[in-house]
């Protein structure tokens, strides 16, 4: 049965070979460089060599009205005309094969206040393609990446969700964003796409969700949270805490956590509050936090926020440290907090640049001016290599590199990579760092 949008063709081809003119209608899958080609997304594959050419049903037809064995002045005009037709025939079929593409979807912060985090995506991305496109592509194909604005907004994440779905893009990394990747997660699966996000860091994502297509190269707040109560117990050990959250499933699911491990170890949480995201305004709540005597304030949120909370603190004279996720470290917190971003603590993904290992991907990130040392740039390109990695195993078939991926460790830039049922990592490290003013950061032991 034909399909939808396939060539009126007959079904089966005739191979046409003229007497005396020694005509014959084949082409092969080669390329000229040497290389095979696989054609999917809706294009049949090429035959192999050998094989006969389907013709369109019209050609058939005229070839069938005429017995092109016979040497006429007629017919050979007419054994031109299938020569013509039948070479425009391989030529459109191989320069398809020439421009098919593999197609990876960024789903990332285009537009709104936290573009810096989409660049940082786009930078450890472009790196891992860039690599492996000049290593001459997977399987002979090239790696193509598409840009897919969802602002980090989880009302829009569905919509993006589709637009990707209606481009065919079946391989995403992202979405950034905790809350747009849990708004757009069910349709993503439910339509096989392979999911990666580098950043999303919420447990309800994956929790009790049984998803097969969506994982991450990045741990989760819970393990994110531990690591930031286990520092402030030890090294902080402050007498009263104030506990900030920006109202968003990102922000308060990392508050959450950090309550819960805090008090557990004896910690005195004084205050428990949410800001208004966007506010240019929170002088109330630093006045509540001076008056209680606080010493301590963790924020769960992002550098927007976390600047104005920074700037004001300091212009009311309020001493209390300031600590906060992976959200909050963007160098563009520097240019909202000035001098007051000085000793800001933030918990990160561990400084995997600083590998030796790594040297060669970071010289490769370095070259173009890139940063492998931002919150995202490694995860991301670690995401970018094992969906390329998969395909290269198993083919460019999302539900056969959803199985491969939860059945393999890669070795990527994060160390052996690998993940549990839910596609969520087994294992990964947070470490606390000091923000400067000049938007460097250290490593606090």
């Amino acid at each position: 049965m034909r399909h939808r949008g396939e060539p009126d063709c007959v079904p089966t081809a005739r191979r046409i070979t003229p007497a005396g003119h020694g005509l014959s209608v084949r082409h092969g899958t080669g390329r000229p460089d040497g290389t095979k080609s696989t054609i999917r997304s809706g294009f049949p594959p090429l035959p192999k060599p050998g094989n006969t050419v389907r013709l369109p049903a019209s050609l058939a037809a005229m070839i069938a009205a005429h017995d092109i064995h016979t040497p006429t002045k007629v017919h050979m005009k007419l054994q031109m005309k299938v020569r013509t037709m039948a070479m425009a025939v391989t030529a459109t079929v191989l320069a398809t094969a020439v421009q098919a593409q593999i197609k990876i979807g960024l789903v990332i912060p285009a537009s709104g206040p936290l573009t810096q985090y989409g660049t940082m995506i786009q930078e450890g991305v472009g790196t891992a393609v860039e690599q492996v496109n000049a290593a001459g592509g997977i399987n002979g194909q090239q790696v193509q990446t598409v840009v897919f604005d969802d602002a980090c907004n989880p009302g829009k994440a569905p919509g993006t969700a589709n637009r990707l779905l209606d481009a065919k893009v079946r391989y995403v990394i992202g979405p950034v964003c905790s809350g747009a990747a849990i708004a757009a997660a069910p349709i993503y699966d439910s339509q096989r796409v392979v999911v990666v996000t580098p950043s999303a860091t919420s447990p309800s994502l994956t929790s009790g969700m049984d998803y097969h297509y969506i994982f991450r190269t990045i741990g989760q707040d819970n393990e994110q949270g531990e690591a930031a109560a286990k520092f402030i117990m030890e090294k902080i050990k402050p007498r009263k805490i104030a506990l900030l959250h920006d109202k968003q499933s990102y922000g308060r699911g990392i508050a959450n956590t950090a309550r819960k491990l805090l008090s557990r170890a004896g910690a005195e949480v004084a205050l428990y509050e949410g800001i208004t995201p966007g506010g240019k305004d929170y002088s109330d709540v630093i006045a509540r936090i001076k008056n209680a005597g606080i010493d301590f304030v963790y924020f769960g949120g992002y550098h927007n926020e976390m600047g104005v909370l920074l700037r004001q603190a300091k212009e009311a004279g309020l001493n209390a440290r300031m600590m906060g996720p992976e959200g909050v470290g963007n160098s563009e917190i520097n240019a909202i907090a000035g001098p007051a971003v000085e000793g800001m603590l933030v918990t990160l993904p561990a400084d995997f640049a600083a590998n030796p290992k790594n040297a060669a991907t970071v010289k490769a990130f370095e070259a173009k001016k890139r940063n492998a040392s931002s919150a995202f740039g490694l995860t991301s390109y670690a995401a970018a290599q094992v969906i390329m990695d998969s395909i290269k195993a198993v083919g460019d078939d999302t539900q056969l590199v959803a199985d491969y991926m939860h059945k393999t460790t890669f070795q990527t830039p994060l160390g052996p990579t690998s993940w549990d049922a839910g596609g969520d990592l087994k294992s990964f490290e947070f470490q606390v760092f000091e923000w400067h003013q000049d938007g460097s950061k250290t490593v606090v032991k």
